[in-house]
């Protein structure tokens, strides 16, 4: 039986619940288009991208509740509380998570814990939308934690917090995932590279041989990002040992 997109199911690991909203197989325009305001180059060619298996993404960034329940230490800058995002953490202390997890032994029979791809993250950001942001395309830390003070889109100065928030602070987008633009930066599984020219199906990124060797994708913006860079298609690139009070990152239960 087909499963909606959005449909939410919980598992409980360590006395902790993590909640997660399907993606189903589906096809999409990433990147953005050359008229999109404040774009960079490495956002294009827009191509079109086919993700042949579904897959259940976290609902909201890890959380500092999450993240100690598992990796036994709290390395986050801003200790605020369980319900905020676990930042301070590089792409390989993402992978030890995700490897922690597995070896628990929590994920249904045929999956695992991963971090997403480029290609899945923005799938699921997008869900369904080809503007800026899903709600349209101006953003002044309104409906995102990021620094109003940089808005985009024409719309006046808005709020700044300098600091992250409480996950699910926002609304979330269509398939009901929270805070895919601001807060923190999201690691991604690639490495970071330029975009292969024509359609892809189930795109992994670049070979590791690429000009970025040892970078790895980072989505989303974050509380400290001019609203430019919570914009869907905006990408960046960040060493795996590095680690920053604006990185966290999702995972997914993907085959």
């Amino acid at each position: 039986m087909d499963i909606e997109a959005g449909a939410r199911k919980v598992l409980t690991i360590k006395g902790v619940d993590f909640a997660f909203r399907w993606r189903p197989p589906g096809t999409f325009q990433m990147g953005s288009p050359s008229s999109e305001a404040e774009r960079d180059s490495d956002e294009g060619p827009r191509y079109e991208v086919t993700l042949t298996k579904g897959f259940w993404m976290l609902e909201t960034p890890v959380t500092q509740g999450m993240y100690c329940a598992i990796a036994g230490s709290n390395s986050s800058y801003f200790k605020s509380g369980d319900n905020y995002p676990a930042e301070n953490v590089s792409w390989l202390d993402c992978q030890s998570f995700c490897e922690s997890l597995n070896a628990l032994g929590g994920a249904p029979e045929g999956f695992a814990f991963r971090l997403p791809t480029e290609a899945e993250w923005e799938y699921a950001c997008r869900a369904g939308t080809n503007a800026p942001y899903f709600w349209g395309a101006t953003l002044n830390g309104d409906k995102a934690n990021c620094d109003g003070n940089c808005p985009y889109g024409g719309v006046s100065k808005g709020r700044y917090l300098e600091k992250t928030s409480a996950v699910g602070s926002y609304t979330p987008n269509a398939w009901g995932l929270y805070d895919m633009r601001g807060n923190v930066w999201e690691q991604r599984a690639d490495w970071f590279g330029c975009y292969a020219a024509g359609p892809q199906t189930d795109p992994t990124g670049p070979p590791a041989i690429s000009s970025f060797l040892y970078f790895r994708v980072l989505r989303g913006g974050s509380w400290r990002n001019r609203a430019e860079n919570c914009r869907s298609a905006c990408r960046y690139g960040g060493a795996a040992t590095n680690r920053s009070k604006r990185c966290g990152f999702r995972f997914v239960l993907g085959r």
